[in-house]
């Protein structure tokens, strides 16, 4: 059989576009200088400000980096955090002139507060998030069809990613899951909140706790686990459902009713899962536009997620890391 790090060549400058809720992941790090005497809080000596691409804007990154040309279409806002966001993704060499920017929503952001010192560890002591709660407008939803309607025609295939911030408009969805129907491309959505909006998608990914909560009860055993699978697929009219079981590696249901247990690709240590889901996406898609067979394009996705486990934050894989863990693996 071929090599998998062989076959994966065969994903590079794949045309991808991804939709959905761009964040930027912004980390502040400091040292403890002392205790406020206004309060009975930390202060801390500022460091450093880092920002990078979370939510939707992760998958386009991974995306990028393991080898696709990606076109990434979302919502930013008219302020510092959007602005950056933007910069980080043109240094991945992603398409950006899908992008809308909204003066009247700020950029979706998740600040974390990162504090240590000489004799202690650093560790996250707050998240700030901020975002609109506002349903996304008409005239913002026309305007991110108008983009869309622009790049489909080079695409080959298409992401929905759905972190529950309404960058996924019902109009936008029905017209995406259409036109992959319509042209026969591959098409996959990963919603954190809301799975149950996306009837006729080609690929689900969820992962196990995303699962029970569609299903409505825990799954205890693989029995129960079998079972939800298989009831997402029917109630989805999916071509397949990509479901994450962490430790337990991942599980492929496929319309004819197969089902293939996938264990995890490396059993070294977990630093950070943040993130993992959406390298998932990234290479699963990047192989199935590349016309590999599904469930190897899992065996390829479950490789790549295991190798952003063992980063730290929110991350991305590159194509020469798959490839050597890849070979690891054989």
């Amino acid at each position: 059989m071929q090599k998998l790090s062989a076959l994966i060549q065969k994903m590079q400058d794949r045309r991808i576009l991804v939709i959905g809720d761009m964040v930027a992941d912004v980390y502040l790090r400091g040292n403890i200088g002392r205790i406020s005497r206004e309060a009975p809080v930390l202060i801390l000596d500022s460091i450093e400000e880092k920002i990078v691409a979370g939510g939707a804007a992760n998958v386009v990154a991974n995306v990028a980096t393991l080898g696709g040309e990606v076109y990434a279409v979302g919502i930013l806002g008219n302020d510092k955090h959007g602005e950056d966001l933007c910069n980080v993704l043109k240094y991945y060499d992603v398409h950006t002139e899908g992008l809308v920017r909204d003066p009247n929503r700020p950029t979706v952001s998740k600040t974390r507060v990162i504090a240590g010192g000489r004799a202690t560890v650093s560790q996250q002591i707050v998240r700030i998030d901020r975002e609109s709660k506002e349903p996304v407008s008409k005239k913002l939803e026309a305007e991110l069809i108008s983009k869309i309607d622009k790049i489909l025609p080079q695409i080959e295939g298409i992401v929905l990613s759905d972190y529950g911030s309404g960058t996924i408009t019902e109009g936008v969805k029905k017209w995406l899951i259409r036109y992959a129907l319509q042209k026969k491309i591959p098409s996959i959505v990963d919603s954190r909140y809301d799975i149950g909006r996306f009837d006729g998608i080609g690929y689900i990914k969820q992962n196990d706790t995303e699962l029970a909560k569609f299903v409505g009860h825990e799954l205890k055993d693989m029995s129960s686990l079998i079972d939800a699978g298989s009831t997402i697929m029917k109630k989805l009219n999916a071509n397949g459902a990509l479901i994450t079981r962490g430790e337990k590696g991942m599980s492929l249901f496929e319309r004819d009713g197969a089902v293939h247990h996938i264990p995890v690709s490396n059993k070294s240590e977990v630093f950070d899962v943040s993130g993992a889901g959406d390298t998932c996406v990234a290479a699963f898609i990047l192989a199935l536009t590349a016309k590999i067979n599904p469930v190897v394009a899992a065996r390829i996705s479950n490789t790549a997620a295991g190798v952003a486990v063992r980063k730290l934050g929110t991350s991305t894989v590159n194509f020469e890391e798959l490839r050597k863990a890849l070979d690891s693996n054989r």
